[in-house]
């Protein structure tokens, strides 16, 4: 289907931490090219305990993949344990979070938006539903087989993403039923924030 860029995890290219703690399949920066993303979707490893890079005014989700999971924290309150898959947990990119191995090592699926200008919802899907493809998006299947629309069939570790930019060249939606009653998909929804009127 035009617009649609399909993927699967182990295509992805990879990069190493700098740490050493673990690495990173980056599925798409956007806008392409750019140093500075509007939005950033990621597959992350993480093999060893320690901090999370922070990132000033950008909005993130992290999304327990495989693995036992990662216990969350910070200062001010935060502590969070990341051990049910497909459960999003949101948190500012300021935040200096410590994060923890449970027992062993995880991959998780990273969301990232840049304040004011981006938000996006992580939405895990079990039945048939409807992906709206006039806003950016992704989908990325953790569990069975889903088809969606007629002609695209996508499995476990495969996924598709599009963007506002194509939104004139395809439909207004894509229908997604699950093939297997234990199919699970992660819907990423990227809304455009409404600028700011400037102040008179």
């Amino acid at each position: 289907m035009t617009g649609l860029s399909r993927f699967s995890f182990g295509s992805l290219p990879v990069s190493t931490w700098r740490n050493g703690g673990g690495e990173t399949r980056e599925i798409i920066s956007w806008p392409l090219g750019l140093p500075h993303f509007d939005w950033r979707v990621s597959i992350a490893t993480i093999a060893t305990d320690g901090p999370f890079s922070r990132f000033e005014d950008i909005d993130r989700s992290i999304t327990l993949l495989s693995g036992a999971g990662v216990l969350l924290s910070a200062e001010g309150g935060i502590e969070h344990s990341l051990d049910r898959p497909a459960e999003p947990f949101a948190f500012a990119g300021e935040t200096a979070i410590q994060a923890h191995l449970i027992n062993g090592i995880t991959t998780d699926f990273n969301v990232m938006t840049r304040r004011g200008q981006v938000s996006a919802r992580v939405l895990p899907q079990h039945g048939v539903f409807t992906a709206n493809l006039q806003r950016a998006g992704m989908l990325y299947v953790l569990q069975g087989q889903w088809q969606a629309g007629e002609a695209l069939l996508l499995s476990a570790s495969e996924g598709v993403y599009w963007t506002e930019e194509h939104a004139l060249e395809q439909p207004a939606d894509l229908d997604l039923e699950p093939l297997q009653t234990e199919s699970l998909l992660l819907w990423v929804e990227i809304r455009s924030e409404p600028c700011k009127a400037a102040a008179n």
